[in-house]
C-alpha cells in the first residue's frame, strides 16, 4: 500500500503541474496572468475553434484524473495507518 501511495503523490504532482500548464494556455478574455505566459501559445497554433476545444477537452480530462487521484490518496490515506 505504502508503494502505492507514493505512485498517487508522484501522479498527483505530475498532473497538477499539467493542470496549471493547460489552464495557462487557455486564451485571456481580458489580458493577465493567461496573456503573458500562454496567451500566445493558443494564437501561435492556429486560433482556431478546434485548437481551443482540443485544449479544453485535454484540461477537463486532467482536472479528472487530478481530483481521482486526491480522493484515491484520502481514502487510501484513512486506511493505512
Amino acid at each position: 500500500m505504502n508503494a502505492l501511495l507514493i505512485f498517487l503523490y508522484v501522479l498527483l504532482v505530475i498532473s497538477s503541474l499539467f493542470l496549471i500548464l493547460t489552464v495557462l494556455m487557455h486564451k485571456g478574455k481580458g489580458g493577465g496572468v493567461s496573456d503573458m505566459f500562454g496567451g500566445g501559445l493558443t494564437q501561435a497554433a492556429g486560433s482556431s475553434g478546434v485548437a481551443e476545444h482540443n485544449l479544453n477537452v485535454i484540461t477537463i480530462g486532467t482536472l479528472v484524473v487530478w481530483a481521482t487521484v486526491i480522493v484515491a490518496i484520502g481514502v487510501l490515506s484513512k486506511f493505512v495507518s
